[in-house]
């Protein structure tokens, strides 16, 4: 064993999220990771398969949060309260404000202002944030370069997160124009009409016949900004041994993956295992980034090349979106 990887139940209906154990190392000297921590109920599940598996004295060498948002952060607060916890990897959005000021509407903000209302709204964030220096827990921040663990982060970018933040739902108003003009205006996302819609015609779509060579995904999925800033890890077990966790993010980040990855000279279309992004979100993929990341499509019948797991509830209908011949042929 040099890697093993572990995804947890989490959510339930419509409500997905991410609870990831990873082991690696030899068996008889390995280190353990946790990536995101699911909702509460799953920061104790989380917590209790530790213990379970790995003892009631088990050290935590890293603990990543991919990105602020709740079904990916609650459970940390668990993990942080009730293991022992080396480091903790997390994008700390207020500490951005002075460079994320210049891309929002209102010219009128102080840094400090700026920062006070990004707090307010990170609530959670700040919870853990406490919670990691009251216990003496190294806080590092995850962005593209840095080696987590035995992982390398492929993104986000420190130049890209505060033009992220932003466009992110909970910080005040962008200023489009200013972020247009830097190629990273994100757009918004379907509105609750216009996804109810999308639902209904992706079911009428499962009644027209698809073959393998003709698909119905596209390019050009819109995400939120707060999904693209998830933290992207490129892991290199040895030939053929490669992993891919993605976090939610979408197209822009994946694409931006892709570049640094090659900056890096780091193989890509050679993976063993690869998590499908934001729970199987046809949103989040199109056919021509995942030709980049993953090869461009096999003939029918090929053998297979490697894993792609899905983190969804069971009885979620929305996750994940029926698989497209594209990514049943990349897999």
């Amino acid at each position: 064993m040099n890697c093993e990887i572990e995804f947890l139940p989490v959510g339930d209906a419509s409500r997905p999220g991410d609870a990831i154990v990873v082991r690696y190392g030899a068996i008889s000297a390995y280190e353990l990771m946790i990536v995101d921590g699911g909702s509460l109920d799953a920061g104790k599940e989380l917590v209790a398969h530790i213990r379970q598996h790995f003892g009631s004295n088990a050290v935590i060498s890293h603990v990543v949060l991919t990105h602020s948002d709740a079904d990916h952060a609650y459970g940390l607060r668990e993990v942080l309260s009730e293991l022992s916890v080396a480091k903790f990897w997390l994008h700390i959005p207020w500490i951005f404000a002075s460079k994320a000021r210049p891309y929002f509407a209102n010219k009128r903000w102080s840094d400090e202002g700026l920062e006070r209302t990004i707090k307010t709204e990170y609530d959670l964030i700040v919870e853990l944030v406490e919670l990691a220096v009251s216990k003496k827990i190294q806080l590092s921040l995850p962005l593209a370069g840095a080696s987590t663990g035995p992982f390398r982060v492929l993104s986000p970018h420190q130049n890209v997160y505060p033009l992220l933040l932003s466009q992110f739902d909970r910080t005040p108003d962008p200023d489009q124009p200013a972020l247009e003009a830097t190629g990273w205006w994100i757009g918004k996302q379907p509105n609750l009409v216009s996804r109810i819609i999308e639902k209904v015609l992706a079911k009428a779509q499962t009644w027209v016949t698809e073959n393998w060579d003709n698909e119905r995904l596209k390019d050009g999925g819109i995400t939120s900004a707060s999904n693209e800033s998830s933290v992207i890890l490129y892991g290199d077990f040895g030939v053929g041994r490669r992993v891919l966790l993605t976090g939610d993010a979408g197209v822009r980040a994946l694409t931006y993956a892709a570049y640094y990855a090659d900056q890096l000279n780091l193989s890509l279309q050679d993976f063993m295992f690869v998590q499908i992004p934001h729970h199987g979100s046809r949103r989040n993929v199109g056919p021509t980034i995942l030709n980049r990341l993953l090869g461009s499509r096999q003939p029918e019948g090929s053998a297979t090349r490697f894993s792609a797991f899905v983190s969804a509830p069971k009885d979620d209908d929305t996750h994940p979106r029926n698989l497209s011949n594209k990514q049943q042929a990349l897999c």
